[in-house]
């Protein structure tokens, strides 16, 4: 899987609090606040990993601003995460290293550990083997998601693999020559050697959209409108229902955001701007 930070993010806000409890506040009505949500159980394994913190520190108080939209298949809910890890590691003062902060990271989710460094990264395993790639510079893509559209991601895999679970590698030495040929494919290739965007592009696939397309035309229709409006190359992002189109400067990306617009005029669909970001989690004045 290839994986990309973009300038589309969620402010995240720790602060101590005098009593010992975990407390998370967001602006968004569909994000849990209780201990579903990732941030909340960052903030948690933290406190697991260190007992005595709170009687250090006392509890925390997590906000969440959102404008990552929610179950978009763009990992804000592992983003947050990691933002809480990063943020409480410098509130409690625990020197934690990147390399410790991502280990933590991988027992929360398995694109979690990306979110702490961010950039660009061909991830292998179950997500969390992570090889730094050079960036694509300031490219620039357009989101669009469905408000009222959303999907699990349990079941966008489930699908998968009641459908192709046949095409499963179960030997390891397959499993690590299949990790190999992926390194030194056409796609990492490209970024390695900055070959033209057309050729990087031409590679772009995701495997779920045998799944996911077939289940929700919504998601289809989009793809195929978004496709036609003169992008670098379209895709869905993650499970969806997020599809995204690449664009090689901002212009191009808010043209083609506009003209989405124009054809389709449905006031329950985002469409986002953001350009490519060379870093992770940032710290906030």
């Amino acid at each position: 899987m290839l994986m990309q930070s973009v300038r589309l993010c969620d402010r995240v806000t720790v602060r101590s609090l005098g009593t010992d409890v975990i407390r998370v506040r967001c602006d968004h009505p569909l994000v849990p606040t209780d201990k579903t949500n990732l941030a909340y159980r960052a903030a948690e394994l933290l406190i697991q990993t260190f007992p005595n913190i709170l009687t250090h520190n006392g509890g925390v108080e997590i906000t969440i601003e959102k404008q990552i939209p929610v179950g978009a298949g763009l990992a804000g809910g592992s983003s947050n995460a990691a933002a809480v890890l990063i943020g409480l590691d410098l509130l409690w003062k625990l020197g934690l290293t990147q390399n410790e902060l991502q280990t933590l990271a991988a027992k929360l989710g398995s694109d979690v550990p990306f979110c702490i460094k961010g950039g660009t990264a061909i991830a292998t395993g179950r997500g969390d083997v992570l090889d730094p790639l050079p960036g694509l510079g300031n490219w620039s893509l357009v989101l669009a998601k469905y408000h009222s559209l959303s999907i699990s991601t349990p079941w966008a895999y489930k699908g998968y693999r009641q459908q192709f679970s046949d095409r499963y590698i179960q030997d390891q030495s397959e499993r690590q020559a299949r990790q190999q040929r992926i390194r030194a494919s056409g796609l990492v290739g490209g970024l390695s050697e900055s070959e033209t965007a057309k050729a990087l592009t031409q590679e772009l696939h995701n495997d779920l959209e045998k799944v996911v397309l077939s289940a929700y035309p919504k998601v289809a229709q989009l793809k195929e409108t978004l496709a036609g409006l003169g992008g670098m190359g379209t895709l869905m992002s993650g499970s969806g229902p997020t599809v995204f189109t690449l664009c090689e400067t901002p212009e191009a990306a808010a043209a083609i955001a506009a003209e989405l617009r124009h054809q389709t005029p449905d006031s329950d669909l985002g469409i986002w701007c953001a350009q490519f970001m060379a870093n992770g989690i940032q710290l906030m004045d």
